[in-house]
């Protein structure tokens, strides 16, 4: 899934416990949702670039990021093609596009067809899988 040009982040699950928080493995490694309006970056306005917590990688930029009403940090692209990868979830009876990084694997959340232009879809994800890097735009 990965870049070419990127090696893909592999770690034993013990690894990976280490690494993160409860709240973060369970979203990041077991696919969990944390409740809407709870996460740290879910109404967040800060200027920056949000990063992969399980590897670092950049996903999403803040100009990019904003307010769905859903209660989840929403962005309406990646930073850059082959950041983020798509995988089918048909769990509790739904089909939906997960979103996955695609250096790590980590669950990052979901894709819907229903985001601002100019891609028309949101990129819905949990605050527990980013990481966000400030950038001081003054």
């Amino acid at each position: 899934m990965a870049k070419k040009n990127e090696a893909a982040v592999i770690r034993s699950d013990d690894e990976w416990r280490d690494q993160l928080t409860p709240e973060q493995y369970s979203v990041c490694r077991c696919g969990g949702t944390e409740p809407a309006f709870t996460g740290k970056y879910w109404d967040t306005k800060t200027p920056g670039v949000y990063a992969c917590m399980g590897c670092g990688s950049e996903l999403f930029d803040s100009e990019t990021k904003y307010d769905s009403g859903s209660g989840w940090p929403s962005f309406w692209a990646p930073i850059a093609d082959g950041r983020v990868a798509e995988k089918t979830d048909t769990s509790y009876g739904m089909v939906r596009t997960e979103i996955v990084c695609a250096k790590c694997e980590s669950h990052l959340g979901h894709v819907f067809p229903d985001g601002p232009q100019p891609t028309g879809l949101r990129y819905c994800t949990n605050s527990a899988s980013l990481d966000l890097i400030e950038r001081n735009d003054q």
